[in-house]
């Protein structure tokens, strides 16, 4: 038997290669995935290993992943102590903040999305565990006011060098700055800032630029004397320290710093696991079908093998067994093939900022373990299913030219097919709303929507058939002869033509649905704008971070500007999650329109806050009670003043005064400044865009542009969905061509006789590519249909979280159809082909 089916798969390569592919196109991807973040983890724990000393003395907080920059400092007389401590070998006082934009030659800022823009003070202390920080390759250290020195990725993609004179963007009072680039630093041990950019100034000079020229620091690194641990020189260092400052160890801030940051981007990996897996689910149905036909088509093989003594489970095992070996085959070449999408990830992910060129891709056990586990599982559970169907019919059965699936087993799968759709359903239902609370939402949707594809699977063979009579009618009317062939040909086995088309299916119903999620939220966007839009302009950054608050000074001195409202943003953890704050004055709520539900803006005092309506009912918070939030500073307490509803300038949950804002460490940044002209002012976009001309990383924006600038992220989220949706499709694609082709061959005899009485090739290709346009046709109805009814839940069930438009995108559902029609001409070209190369004589003598 295990001779029979090697000897069976080795005589059909070409069947082996179109069912190894959708193997290879899903592991490949779980694999890349794998790989990617592997690297990634790898990057950033050891990147934070260089920018920590033995033992890290810094002001007790939250650290908030996200956060942003702190007020707290450690004062720098504390340095020359901890130096002289038993088992020390120095202190050195460190500064580091973000929002410092190195300018390039062509007049673009750098960085801003993803890693950092940090400035700081030049240091050349070295890193915990006797690494070597950053280190002087070129020029010099930083002497005095107006010199910098910066990292050698940041100055090679600015087109700096030294001697230049390097325009500078920060966040802090002084807006603009002009030094000289008087060296270029890098790490002499490899290494690399993973996209981040770095300028260094001298120590006085980055604290007259970055702490209001107090004589504190942001940190301070100690380095352990030879033979003391890091833990001895913490419990040394903890004893002299005042109260607010903690001493943590190097390794465990670096740890901790990296799993913060890396729990924060996780979702990169889980985004991307999510597609691996729909192409899977997709990839199965490909599978299945070619079990299914390569085990019909071997009926009278496996029948005589039966006859000769083969018991019910040799005749399994030996499907199993082929199934395995493509499970091998597919696995280890999706294993190389997603070596190569890691490559391509890191590349990607590079031109965001996220540079990890300098860092070598990872490859773990795991990785190789998952590699072979999907790509075997899944491949055997497809193949089970066909081989088991196949080992239960009887050997003189078996002689028959065509084995019709009974009518009770059509039955049985529709019946249990509605079972599983309306279990989905309730899992939906329970995901989607708060009827019952069973933990995290997620997973009761996901599994929500998995059930009723599979449910929907499982019935489409009785679902098709009116679908299938229709056009075969159809075909017959304006095709003639041909046209009605090819429906009875799609009639002929409606399980084999709904579950080709399910594969297709499932990728248009995520599709359709992120197409009314992507619609809707746009809708929403634009409404929110229309109602609450106030003032004439709003100022903010590209790269949605802060900037100096001395812009809105600078502004306020436009001719034909009358006022200028800011606003200040930043993160918070509440409730082991996080919040964002944003703060404002309180006598400026009225110029920003904002709709109190409850209290008043007089409420809005020190250690209040105003709360969002939908973050108040979600959280059961009324006016009276506390909030306790986790800041860069500690702890923090506010009251609740007041509700506010929804509004398209105010998009935290949150809402202070700036005074509580500063005080619970917040950095007096702004982050978003309304605009209101002087009555009959004239041509004030040029003007505002003048006074703005020297800070590239800020633009004011009129109500339209805003809302496009509101939209953009929107459209690129659904653009790299559907990118996603796309591997889904292509395997979708691939199944209608793999079915056809394997109808083809099983339809042989078939095929010759209807040339001997005349039908012409043109015709053969014509009826096969109908074929294949009724199978696209049926995914796609059956995917827009689910896909409208999964996205309108779905935005249902969000409406009380701000998404109150539900718009379906008719014309992009209208493209999804015609696209079926063009994929099925397009995957019966080769089928058709060759079915029209069929030599006539060789045909009909075919068994």
């Amino acid at each position: 038997m295990i001779r029979a089916a090697l000897k069976s798969l080795l005589a059909r390569k070409v069947r082996l290669v179109m069912s190894t592919f959708a193997i290879v196109l899903g592991v490949s991807f779980v694999v890349g995935t794998l790989i990617f973040s592997d690297t990634l983890n790898r990057s950033f724990v050891s990147l934070f290993a260089y920018t920590v000393g033995d033992v890290v003395v810094q002001p007790e907080g939250g650290d908030v992943p996200g956060g942003g920059d702190s007020t707290a400092t450690v004062p720098a007389e504390l340095v020359d102590t901890l130096a002289a401590l038993p088992g020390a070998a120095r202190a050195d006082g460190q500064i580091g903040v973000q929002g410092v934009y190195v300018v390039d030659t062509d007049g673009d800022p750098l960085g801003g999305f993803g890693p950092p823009s940090i400035g700081g003070n030049w240091s050349d202390a070295p890193a915990g565990n006797g690494l070597r920080s950053l280190a002087i390759v070129e020029g010099r250290e930083p002497q005095g006011p107006g010199e910098v020195v910066l990292d050698a990725e940041t100055a090679d993609k600015s087109g700096w060098s030294v001697g230049d004179v390097v325009p500078m963007i920060t966040g802090e009072e002084t807006a603009n700055l002009e030094p000289t680039l008087v060296g270029i630093a890098d790490f002499p041990d490899g290494g690399s800032l993973n996209g981040a950019t770095l300028a260094a100034f001298e120590t006085s000079t980055a604290q007259d630029l970055f702490l209001d020229g107090e004589d504190v620091f942001n940190d301070v690194w100690v380095t352990a004397a030879d033979g003391v641990t890091q833990a001895e020189l913490r419990d040394r260092v903890a004893e002299v320290l005042p109260d607010g400052l903690e001493a943590v160890t190097g390794d465990s801030e670096a740890d901790a710093q990296a799993d913060e940051l890396l729990e924060a981007i996780s979702f990169l990996t889980i985004f991307l696991l999510i597609f691996a897996g729909i192409s899977l689910v997709v990839g199965s149905f490909l599978i299945v079908n070619t079990f299914s036909i390569l085990v019909a088509q071997r009926s009278r093989e496996l029948a005589l093998l039966r006859a000769l003594g083969a018991s019910r489970r040799q005749v399994t095992r030996s499907v199993q067994l082929e199934s395995f070996i493509l499970g091998v085959l597919g696995s280890t070449v999706g294993l190389g093939l997603g070596v190569l999408l890691a490559i391509g990830l890191r590349a990607i992910f590079a031109t965001i900022g996220l540079d990890l060129s300098g860092q070598a891709l990872v490859y773990s056990p795991r990785t190789f373990i998952a590699a072979y586990a999907v790509g075997i599982v899944v491949t055997m559970a497809a193949a089970y299913l066909p081989a088991r169907r196949t080992a239960r019919i009887a050997p003189v059965q078996a002689m028959r030219d065509d084995i019709a699936l009974p009518e009770e087993s059509v039955r049985k799968r529709f019946r249990n097919g509605l079972g599983l759709a309306v279990l989905g359903a309730l899992s939906l239902l329970v995901g989607l709303t708060d009827l019952v609370d069973l933990g995290n939402g997620a997973w009761y949707t996901g599994l929500g929507v998995l059930a009723i594809l599979l449910g929907v699977t499982a019935m489409s063979p009785v679902l098709a058939q009116p679908y299938l009579e229709l056009t075969r009618a159809l075909f017959a009317r304006w095709f003639g002869s041909i046209g009605n062939l090819a429906g009875q040909n799609s009639l002929r086995n409606p399980r084999r033509t709904a579950a080709t088309a399910s594969a297709l299916m499932i990728g248009l119903t995520l599709a359709c649905t992120m197409a009314i999620v992507g619609a809707s939220a746009k809708a929403t966007v634009d409404k929110q704008i229309e109602d609450t839009f106030v003032g004439d302009f709003v100022v903010s950054s590209i790269f949605s971070g802060a900037f100096s608050s001395s812009i809105a000074t600078r502004l306020e001195g436009v001719d034909g500007v009358e006022d200028v409202v800011s606003q200040r943003f930043g993160f918070a953890q509440y409730d082991g999650g996080f919040a964002g704050i944003g703060a404002t004055d309180p006598d400026d709520l009225d110029r920003l329109d904002l709709t109190l539900a409850t209290g008043s803006p007089d409420d809005l005092t020190l250690d209040t806050v105003l709360l969002g309506t939908g973050f108040a009912r979600s959280n059961d918070l009324t006016i009276g009670d506390t909030v306790e939030l986790e800041v860069n500073t500690g702890t923090v307490e506010w009251t609740v003043a007041g509700t506010f509803e929804a509004s398209s300038l105010v998009s935290s949950g949150l809402l202070t005064s700036l005074e509580t804002f500063e005080k619970a460490g917040y950095p007096a940044q702004d982050y978003l400044l309304v605009v209101y002209d002087e009555p009959g002012a004239s041509d004030m976009q040029t003007k505002l865009d003048r006074a703005l001309a020297d800070q590239p990383i800020v633009t004011a924006k009129d109500q339209a542009a805003y809302a496009a600038e509101q939209r953009e992220p929107i459209d690129q989220f659904v653009l790299i969905i559907f990118a996603l949706l796309g591997l889904a499709l292509l395997i979708a694609v691939l199944g209608i061509v793999n079915t056809l082709a394997l109808s083809v061959i099983e339809r042989t005899r078939e095929v010759g006789l209807l040339r001997a009485i005349g039908v012409s090739r043109g015709q053969l290709r014509w009826m096969i590519t109908l074929e294949s346009v009724v199978i696209a046709s049926l995914g796609a109805i059956l995917g827009v249909l689910l896909g409208i009814g999964f996205g309108l839940a779905l935005m249902t069930a969000v409406r009380d979280e701000g998404l109150d438009v539900i718009r379906v995108p008719f014309g992009q559902v209208a493209v999804f159809l015609v696209l079926s029609v063009v994929i099925g001409m397009l995957a019966a070209i080769l089928p058709a082909r060759r079915a029209a190369r069929l030599d006539v004589l060789d045909a009909i003598s075919t068994e």
